[in-house]
């Protein structure tokens, strides 16, 4: 049964989609089943992947709105190595749509439900702005993985996500975890992100991961290959980072899975 990683922040230009792409792929390399599934209008994430969003004839928006089978939707990225459910300017439109509908914060998780069998884990691209898409993606996943920059703004829009978060477990998602947070951007000659760094681990604990990602050139240039950074340089630093992370990623659903394991097993 696949896990639910809604990846979000609502400060945009701290990573976001490089982060759900990337760790995707590091995933998919790591014998992991995995579906990234494209909330945001913009589509990076469905480009990122080497989907052209330009040429659907249908996308999330069907299934939100249309009630499509999302299993009839997924396309295999074998570029990339997972699959995509992906998105394109149509979806904005969604927005104002799903107002019409009673069950509108379900949508996405009525969808999702039909295919968690199938997958080891589905992430969700949130778009960074906290809106009906976001509310959808919040309330169809387990937990939420925050990739933030180490500056002083990040923890101001960190701090407004937190707010969002407990609002959703107070309303329509009660089981809502933080699944992480993930230091992106990250320069360690760089005081101020030093001093952010320790500042997030000394109030988050375990929640933040031992990984940060690394500003890096390949990293930022694979996007306009349709490529995740590992299948364009999988020896560049970004790289290197998001394999690691896929790992501690991969220990931390093992040691989540290791109770329930224990009691089958009586």
């Amino acid at each position: 049964m696949a896990r639910v990683i809604a990846i979000a922040n609502q400060k945009g230009g701290v990573g976001k989609t490089t982060t759900a792409i990337n760790i995707c792929a590091s995933l998919g390399a790591s014998g992991q089943k995995v579906l990234l599934i494209d909330m945001d209008p913009q589509g990076n994430a469905t480009m990122g992947a080497g989907v052209d969003k330009n040429d659907l004839e249908e996308s999330i928006y069907e299934i939100l709105l249309d009630g499509k089978s999302i299993s009839e939707m997924v396309i295999n990225a074998e570029q990339a190595g997972f699959y995509v459910i992906p998105s394109n300017g149509e979806l904005t439109a969604a927005e104002i749509h799903l107002l019409e509908y009673e069950d509108r914060e379900y949508r996405l998780q009525k969808a999702i439900e039909k295919i968690k069998k199938d997958y080891d884990f589905i992430f969700i691209d949130c778009p960074p702005s906290l809106n009906m898409l976001s509310l959808n993606s919040l309330t169809a996943a387990d937990s939420v993985l925050i990739p933030m920059q180490c500056e002083y703004y990040a923890l101001e829009g960190l701090t407004a996500l937190m707010d969002t978060v407990s609002q959703i477990q107070d309303t329509v998602n009660p089981e809502l975890e933080i699944e992480g947070l993930v230091r992106t951007m990250f320069d360690g000659r760089n005081r101020l992100a030093i001093d952010v760094s320790m500042e997030l681990e000394q109030h988050f604990g375990d929640l933040v991961f031992k990984t940060p990602i690394p500003r890096n050139v390949r990293l930022a240039e694979a996007p306009s290959y349709g490529l995740p950074v590992m299948y364009h340089d999988i020896n560049s630093s970004g790289a290197q980072a998001y394999l690691a992370l896929a790992a501690e990623l991969i220990d931390r659903e093992d040691v989540r899975k290791q109770p329930l394991l224990d009691t089958q097993e009586v």
